[in-house]
């Protein structure tokens, strides 16, 4: 399929096949277009385009297709045939060949401008980008240069409007290739596009930046002064479009200062960009060499010119708010906000501040009055330059501090832009109390941006946290806003306990649901903190005296979602999130209330004691069932644990610890007397036991009077119970409590707790013996745990002992009650720390040989197979570390019987004559269960790894490589291909046999042929696998199979032995050996196939140990590969290449770190080299 070039065009083909058949490739390629639309006999309609862009050298019957065509579709097929064959080709095509390519590509767009098939533009445009990228490094400047005037010319306008159109879309596509985020594959490694990206950055982007706004500027006037649409709208849109791509480029090589380090000004800089939550803001970035051309030149003065002489021209018009070109301006205006670095000057912020508060009064009436504004939009006005104007403000917010952005409006007007923003927000709150729909409306996104845009400004500046740089208007707008927020939040609850429709959103949100938002929320109220803790104890106390007495005649229901939605917003108000550290008094709770020394004026420690004081009353079975629902106490056992692990028991080293180093002594000093104050009211010699005392009480209520409610249940035992045990210093407090005691007893002996979820009664017992590090020494506490876990083993013992247990085991309340038992002893098996290790051994110890005569006895109940082998997988993983010889011994024997009667259940279990739907469920139980195998085999490998015992296991015999080993090749034949294709399963595996190998190549070697056979055949799956990481842990395997054979044979060793040899398949015929199929297989994936750029490197050190162990063969190999090219020219580069990869950079036949680095870079430029012409059919 080749011809001759279109218009005169020199093509790099070859000589013309004459015009009968460059004319029969297109009629073929325009009938196959056009069958595909039709639905006709599409897979041939497919394979017939699929030939061109395969077939060699197709360029010249490309170029006559898309210039003779009068079928859009089959002119876009040639555009991308081009593009497939010339990056496949680019390696052998001559420098006239790409350049003339990317000529043609460039006069075809700019003749056919004023085309109606823009998508077939677009793609020629999208063609000449990515190959005028593919040869960015080999093009000189002089090169570049006559590219770039073609467009510089086309974009001034000279040949008219249709044409500077195409120019300027023809820049945008060209960024686009050259940005990593939204670059072409090429199949060339990440340094290549690192190179090309880093050239465009410093030489061009300012210049393609300049010609965009020089686009604008000259089409303008002619858009504002016109009556009417003209044809210089699009030329200007494209423009603005191409100038947002621009800054939002992430500038890297052309800026002197980190992100981080944003130079604002007098007030001090922000280093809180990651806080964002709903909207993304991008700060750009670009340094100084940017400065004349956006900062000085008036660039942005005449952009909001621009638009405002646009909006006040088309006021009459609604649509034109959402038009494209009127999008496009404030995009790029918005942008602009998030200008900052060191492209402004280092004059105390100046520059920058000039910079926002022209930005900001352009947009101000964009957002400004927001009681008029949201009327507008109210009665039909585009809400589009409103929700623009918020996002301005929210750049702005990034950039600058809250004194500084507070201070911007006051030069204009006589507030500050904090009480616009408070404004901005009463007015979207107001909107969304009266139109109360769940669907998403103009006044729900506003409302998130402008969240947003708060967090931004509040969330600490430091590690010490604060508001100190609010002034004082700001602190008095956001407690009005704050007042407001709540006002809203309790209409919304009061009115959603009326409804009547179940599906309402706000009646079933769970205590989480909102927890973004009200922490946006409570932001806000810490701010102002001095009004919203009063404001939230009124409100609280309020509805406390309602319910008592309104109880039995009033119906509650209204008042107790207030009080439901209350407590969510009090607990984000007085405590931060735990997870993962431990939270401290907020800091402005800690300085706003530094006057308050005495407890009982304390609002804090009032607001507090009122909740807690409401909580306890649930422990009176009359008030539980009037008042506290199940839905009211998740709230209540929600903020319970939250505001316990801020405020409850702390010992005095950790109040006295986080202390604020950044104010002065006296500040210092006040503020920690108030922290102190706080804390010890709440701490083991006050009020502390007794809250304590109450916690727990309220816990054991949840768990034992509110049957089936699993989400009450989940909070109870993972948030609440962990929130006391996780910290020692509470863990102290437990013991001496009857409530805890009671909480132990009633574990091991009521029956309503056995009824619980089988995954609480796990996470409680984890609870209970964790609880045990609260106890005085190591011997109370393996007591403890023995105490609490006896009735486990004992139930297990006693059941395994049955005559008739395999009548008995199948009654369903005994497999209820093990699938308990074994649950708990995960639970428990997982708690285990040093001090009570002894005690969880003993457990598991005691119940070995329950366990295999259960797993016997369950064989055929996957569920409860799945549970025990979680549980030994739990206890294994806790003791396997600090488990003496002998003990370790008696550990790996019950493992390896427990590996050999699983498998000799499941072998062959999972049958082809099933249904595809019990197939299916099959499946997902043999991959738990083979996980949870995987897992155990793992956990016996860290003994190698970590071990606190005394005697070393040797002295055991015991061989840790080998019993994995061992435990691999039981397993192993139960995991089938199919089974590899669930992912978690499938990185566990390979996670395990990469370790294996890399670190007892010694021992694998030692598998018998089968298993051996078995093994490495999952590895050559797994080299094929779609997840890089897997495929990355299969070649680090190779790699250390392979050097492993190679160091062992040149010390005279026989390495893999009889494994390398090739084994007869079952027609007797010779099969090749192992390494040598790994090496065929392994230049086969990087010549011919798909892959990550990321595994060339791995690739390179799985390579080269391959080639070295195998040196015939890859001779053989390259011979073969220089055999098949017919093309002298290609065959003279491919053996030159060859010859490189094993030579070049001084590479020697050693395994060290400095010659796996040359091989590496061998390999990627052997690729770069001979990879696209390979490919080629």
């Amino acid at each position: 399929m080749q011809g001759f070039p279109q218009s005169g065009v020199p093509g790099p083909g070859p000589a013309s096949d004459g015009l009968a058949q460059l004319q029969a490739t297109m009629h073929a390629i325009e009938v196959a277009c056009t069958s595909i639309q039709m639905h006709i006999n599409p897979a041939a309609a497919e394979a017939t385009i699929l030939s061109l862009c395969q077939s060699p050298q197709p360029y010249q019957a490309c170029q006559f297709i898309l210039g003779n065509s009068k079928v859009p579709n089959a002119r876009f097929q040639a555009a991308a045939a081009i593009r497939d064959a010339a990056i496949r080709e680019w390696g052998f095509l001559t420098a006239d060949d790409k350049r003339s390519l990317i000529s043609f590509c460039l006069c075809f767009f700019m003749q056919h401008a004023s085309s109606p098939e823009g998508y077939v533009l677009a793609k020629v445009s999208s063609v000449a980008a990515q190959l005028m990228k593919r040869g960015w490094l080999d093009f000189t400047a002089v090169e570049k240069e006559a590219f770039f005037n073609q467009v510089h010319q086309a974009i001034l306008g000279i040949h008219g409007v249709d044409v500077q159109f195409i120019g300027v879309n023809f820049l945008e596509s060209l960024v686009s290739e050259f940005s990593p985020s939204t670059s072409s594959a090429m199949g060339l490694p990440r340094e290549f596009h690192e190179q090309c990206r880093r050239s465009l950055e410093i030489d061009n982007l300012k210049m393609f930046y300049c010609w965009a706004r020089d686009a604008a500027l000259c089409v303008a006037n002619r858009i504002i002064e016109s009556n009417s649409l003209v044809p210089e709208v699009k030329v200007c849109n494209a423009a603005l479009r191409l100038m947002l791509q621009i800054l939002n480029w992430d500038f890297r090589y052309n800026n002197n200062s980190t992100k981080t380090s944003i130079n604002v000004f007098s007030a001090g800089a922000r280093h809180d960009t990651d806080s964002l939550k709903r909207f993304e803001c991008t700060l750009v970035q670009p340094g100084p060499a940017w400065r004349d051309i956006l900062i000085s030149s008036g660039h942005i003065g005449w952009l909001l010119s621009l638009y405002a002489a646009l909006r006040h021209k088309f006021s009459c018009e609604g649509y034109w708010l959402d038009c494209p070109i009127a999008v496009s301006a404030r995009k790029l205006i918005v942008q602009f906000c998030s200008l900052t670095g060191t492209i402004f000057l280092s004059d105390n912020g100046q520059m920058h501040k000039h910079h926002l508060l022209q930005l900001l009064s352009g947009i101000l009436d964009w957002i400004d009055p927001p009681d008029v504004v949201s009327k507008l939009i109210e009665c039909g006005k585009s809400e589009s330059e409103m929700l623009d104007g918020c996002r301005a403000l929210l750049s702005i917010a990034n950039v600058t501090t809250p004194f500084v952005f507070d201070q911007l409006l006051k030069s204009i007007r006589p507030f500050g832009t904090v009480t616009l923003l408070s404004s901005l927000m009463c007015e979207v709150v107001k909107v969304l109390t009266i139109t109360n729909t769940e669907e998403e409306t103009w006044s729900s996104v506003a409302r998130d941006i402008l969240l947003d845009t708060w967090t931004a400004l509040l969330v600490p500046l430091d590690s010490t946290g604060g508001n100190a740089m609010l002034p004082p208007e700001g602190i008095s707008a956001a407690g009005n806003l704050f007042t407001l927020i709540v006002e809203s939040e309790l209409k919304a609850a009061a009115s959603s306990a009326l409804t009547d429709d179940v599906d309402s959103d706000y009646l079933h949100a769970s205590v989480s649901a909102m927890d973004e938002r009200l922490s946006s929320y409570a932001l806000i109220a810490r701010a102002a903190i001095d009004v919203t803790i009063p404001l939230l104890m009124k409100l609280f106390s309020e509805r406390f005296s309602r319910l008592n007495q309104g109880r039995g005649v009033i119906d509650p229901t209204e008042t107790l979602e207030e009080v439901y939605s209350l407590l969510l917003i009090a607990g984000h108000v007085l405590a931060d999130e735990g997870e993962g550290e431990t939270p401290i008094v907020p800091y402005a709770i800690q300085t706003y209330f530094a006057d308050n020394i005495e407890a009982d004026k304390h609002p804090v420690i009032a607001l507090s004691s009122s909740i807690i004081g409401f909580a306890e009353q649930s422990l009176d079975p009359e008030l539980r069932a009037s008042v506290f629902s199940p839905r009211l106490m998740e709230a209540v056992v929600w903020f319970l644990a939250r505001w316990s692990l801020t405020y409850l028991m702390h010992p005095k080293e950790i109040r006295e610890g986080n202390c604020d180093s950044g104010h002065g002594q006296a500040h210092q000093l006040q503020s920690l007397q108030s922290r102190e104050v706080l804390l010890s009211f709440f701490g083991e010699h006050n009020q502390g036991k007794l809250v304590l005392d109450i916690v727990v009480r309220v816990s054991i209520t949840t768990l034992m009077s509110y049957p089936g409610e699993k989400d009450l249940q989940v909070l109870t035992c993972y948030r609440l119970l962990h929130a006391l045990v996780q910290q020692k210093h509470i863990c102290v407090h437990l013991f001496p409590l009857d409530s805890w005691c009671n909480l132990a007893h009633a574990f091991a002996n009521e029956k309503s707790l056995f009824l619980l979820n089988t995954a609480h009664q796990r996470s409680l017992a984890q609870t209970l013996v964790r609880s045990a590090s609260g106890l005085i020494n190591s011997e109370a506490s393996n007591l403890y745990v023995r105490d609490l876990t006896s009735h486990m083993a004992t139930y297990l013992r006693e059941l395994s002992s049955m005559n008739d247990l395999k009548i008995a085991a199948q009654q369903p309340d005994i497999i209820l009650l093990v699938s308990c038992m074994l649950e708990r002893l995960r639970g428990a098996a997982s708690a285990s720390e040093p001090r009570t290790q002894n005690a969880i051994y003993e457990l598991g110890f005691s119940v070995m040989n329950p366990v295999l005569v259960l797993l016997e006895v369950y064989k055929h109940e996957s569920a409860v197979v799945y549970l025990l082998l979680k549980f030994v997988v739990a206890w294994v993983n806790g003791q396997i570390a600090y488990l003496e010889a002998h003990e370790t011994a008696l550990v790996v024997d019950f493992c390896m019987r427990l590996l050999q009667l699983y498998s000799s259940h499941n072998i062959g279990k999972i049958s082809l004559s099933l249904s595809s739907s019990l197939l299916s469920e099959a499946k997902t139980e043999k991959y738990k269960d083979l996980r949870a195998l995987l897992q155990l085999l793992s956990s016996l490998c860290s003994k190698d790894l970590v071990d606190f015992s005394s005697d070393s296991i040797e002295t055991q015999g015991t061989n840790i490589s080998q019993v994995v080993c061992f435990g691999l090749h039981i397993v192993t034949p139960l995991i089938s291909l199919d089974l590899l294709k669930y992912p978690k399963l499938c990185h566990d595996y390979f996670s395990l046999l990469s370790h294996l190998l890399e670190v007892y190549p010694e021992t694998v070697a030692q598998l018998n042929g089968e298993a051996f056979t078995h093994v490495l055949g999952t590895l050559d799956f797994g080299l094929h696998y779609q997840d890089t990481e897997v495929v990355d842990m299969c070649l680090r395997a190779l790699k250390a199979l392979a050097s492993y054979h190679y160091t062992e044979t040149v010390c005279g060793k026989t390495g893999l032995g009889l494994h390398i040899a090739g084994l007869k398949d079952p027609g007797g015929n010779l099969q090749e050996g192992i390494l040598s199929r790994f090496l065929r297989s392994l230049l086969q994936l990087l010549l011919f196939e798909d892959y990550s750029p990321d595994l060339v490197s791995s690739a390179a050190d799985a390579l080269l140990p391959l080639i070295l162990c195998e040196q015939g063969l890859y001779q053989r190999l390259g011979n073969e590969l220089i055999e098949r090219q017919a093309n002298l020219t290609l065959r003279s580069r491919l053996e030159n290449a060859l010859q490189s990869l094993t030579s070049a950079n001084q590479l020697s036949s050693t395994l060290d770190r400095i010659n796996y680095q040359r091989f590496r870079k061998n390999l990627n430029n052997f690729l770069i080299e001979v990879r696209g012409f390979l490919r080629t059919k």
